[in-house]
């Protein structure tokens, strides 16, 4: 089993006693036992000054673009950085002046658009040319640190579900991106990473030993993250991306799609690693609540070789390509209203005007391969293990 930063950071506890101390955590925040990192900073007899949380809320208890309000209590401040507007994205200066030390430990799950390592972003930009250090306590990318897939964030695109401009699948560890991101923005900053041990790059999440916590409600299992990448693009379409079934991103459907017709045209696509199940399901939730609506199921028949943005960028023109009369891209999302959702979520807009003009699978695959390339070449500099 492989060693997170959290455990690091307390291995060396004596340097860090004496500190003005606050947490950007949620419940994944954990050590390799399960432990909060507040309740053993607690155990430790060490103060927080205060706890920030990401989107969902320190526990998870809320759906995406809800805004976090009301949280558990714990024995200190607890602030959500996901409120109602952009500005509750950062936080103001009285909530920095009183600390010293920041610590962000949170799971990611390797997806651009995933929002967490964005509030760590956000967070950098807050306190820079300040005297607070920033430490990443490092974990592992669950869909690895080898491959990339899809374009980089173009400019004119940056939203809260594109802040870094990197690849949807990005192949890079928290702190890595942390690293990037200082280096490009040119933050003045006092940043460190609480390196992992014993992590590969070619590790999946089931290869690390590590127990699963679902680091938001629609992320229950390892096999959600490793379609989220693609299926995650639903969310600027009127198709349902599973929210409201035990299987969110992995069973994805629409009331105007009739599954066999579907299934047929995807699976004729031939695309690597995966296989397509007709099904029908009913939301408890979000689009097309209390409808039985019919669909698809994806099966991950090759974690090697699955390409998980080219799956769901194929799902997306085969509902364009099947259902003119019926589809539809989605305006504005996140705090965004200049957008389609899907462009903010691709990070540009060629890949839905590629759609409409019926480009076929290859060709708009064949766009953001460049960027693939070019980015494998960037990231490497800012690798922390082999």
């Amino acid at each position: 089993m492989i060693k997170p930063g959290i455990e690091f950071f307390f291995d060396n506890l004596n340097k860090y006693k004496n500190r003005r101390i606050a947490l950007i955590v949620n419940q994944t925040s954990v050590t390799t036992n399960m432990s909060y990192i507040w309740n053993r900073l607690k155990g430790e007899g060490i103060p927080i000054k205060r706890i920030f949380s990401p989107e969902h809320g320190l526990f998870g208890t809320e759906q995406d673009q809800i805004a976090v309000i009301d949280q558990p209590l714990q024995d200190c401040e607890v602030i959500s950085l996901y409120g109602s507007s952009s500005v509750s994205l950062q936080p103001i200066d009285s909530m920095v002046d009183d600390i010293d030390l920041v610590l962000f430990d949170i799971q990611d799950i390797g997806s651009r658009y995933y929002t967490y390592v964005n509030t760590m972003c956000n967070f950098m930009e807050a306190i820079d040319k300040r005297d607070i250090e920033f430490v990443i306590l490092d974990r592992p990318n669950p869909l690895g640190g080898v491959r990339v897939e899809g374009p980089v964030l173009n400019e004119g695109y940056t939203s809260f579900v594109g802040v870094l401009p990197v690849p949807v699948r990005h192949g890079m560890t928290s702190g890595e991106l942390s690293l990037l991101y200082c280096d490009i923005k040119g933050l003045d900053l006092n940043l460190s990473v609480m390196k992992l041990e014993g992590w590969k790059r070619e590790m999946l999440y089931r290869d690390t030993g590590l127990g699963w916590i679902p680091p938001s409600p629609n992320m229950p299992t390892e096999n959600t993250a490793n379609v989220y990448p693609g299926l995650c693009l639903l969310e600027g379409t009127n198709i349902s991306e599973g929210r409201g079934t035990t299987t969110p991103f992995e069973v994805i459907g629409a009331s105007f799609i009739y599954p066999e017709t579907f299934v047929e045209y995807l699976n004729s696509m031939k695309i690597r690693g995966v296989h397509f199940r007709p099904v029908y399901f009913r939301p408890t939730f979000d689009k097309y609540v209390d409808e039985v609506i019919g669909g698809v199921f994806i099966h991950v028949t090759d974690i090697e070789n699955f390409e998980p943005f080219v799956t769901g960028v194929a799902i997306v023109k085969t509902a364009y390509d099947l259902y003119k009369d019926k589809f539809r891209f989605i305006m504005g999302y996140e705090f965004n209203t200049t957008h389609y959702a899907f462009d903010l979520l691709t990070g540009c807009s060629k890949i839905r005007e590629m759609i409409i003009n019926e480009s076929d699978i290859d060709e708009i695959h064949n766009y953001w391969r460049d960027d693939e390339e070019d980015f494998l070449q960037i990231k490497g500099k800012y690798h922390l293990y082999d």
